[in-house]
């Protein structure tokens, strides 16, 4: 089977063409730097030829508000209309836990835009929610930190290894089409100001983490259990004690 992976030279999407191949499939990475820009529609519609799968795993180069908003909404709404005219059955996109729960982010906006595109288009589809990734932890604390403090909400977190983001897409990718969301997470749920707490101290990292009720993730003030998925996620397996011991 054809798989087109949009983004797939990036960090999710180089592990599932890896991923998709090793099982059989023709997985296709489709980037800017392979000829595919989703923005212009430049190579789409010879990269989607004869694809039985487009999965969009690509996200925006910046995340202010307006230019991630056009960037969902134009990739998207381009990858729609080749994606439809090259007949392609299961249009498959990755998105994050909470994201209806975090529209007072720009970022998340964007994403909210992006799956109400796909949820309208009349295609079959899938969307995969997926928490953030154990590596991205370190760069949480870069966002949040003030002076050499870091402000984290103690808020629950269930995050995942990217490998195990990678394995979840695949698995829904290669399935009949959800017309509907399949939540993923980490095999553990972590209090966000925590886990950043044993990550800088991991990496030797001297700055103090901070549990601030009113501090934000991504620019929105959230509750105990918005970075967290519901009772049907499926779970990864990588724990982040044994993800940290890889990187070491």
């Amino acid at each position: 089977m054809k798989v087109v992976v949009i983004g797939g030279t990036g960090l999710i999407g180089s592990k599932l063409v890896a991923r998709l191949g090793e099982h059989g499939h023709e997985a296709v990475a489709a980037a800017p730097n392979t000829g595919v820009n989703t923005l212009t529609g430049e190579g789409l519609a010879e990269v989607l030829d004869g694809a039985a799968v487009v999965v969009d795993v690509s996200n925006s180069p910046s995340f202010a508000d307006d230019p991630v908003m056009e960037f969902f909404r134009t990739s998207t709404t381009n990858l729609l209309e080749y994606s439809a005219k090259a007949g392609v059955g299961h249009y498959v996109a990755l998105s994050v836990v909470g994201t209806d729960r975090l529209s007072e982010s720009g970022y998340f906006r964007a994403k909210i835009a992006q799956e109400k595109l796909i949820r309208e288009s009349g295609r079959p589809y899938s969307i995969v929610h997926a928490p953030q990734f154990f590596e991205f932890v370190t760069a949480i604390a870069d966002l949040s930190t003030v002076g050499d403090e870091v402000h984290l909400p103690p808020v629950l977190f269930q995050p995942m290894a990217s490998d195990d983001v990678a394995a979840g897409v695949g698995r829904v990718a290669v399935g009949e089409p959800l017309n509907g969301i399949q939540e993923i997470g980490g095999p553990e749920v972590f209090r966000l100001d925590e886990l950043v707490r044993k990550s800088l101290a991991a990496k030797g990292d001297p700055r103090r983490v901070v549990a601030d009720e009113q501090a934000r993730y991504s620019g929105a003030l959230i509750g105990e259990r918005t970075l967290v998925p519901g009772p049907d996620a499926q779970l990864g397996e990588i724990t982040f004690d044994k993800w940290l011991a890889q990187q070491q």
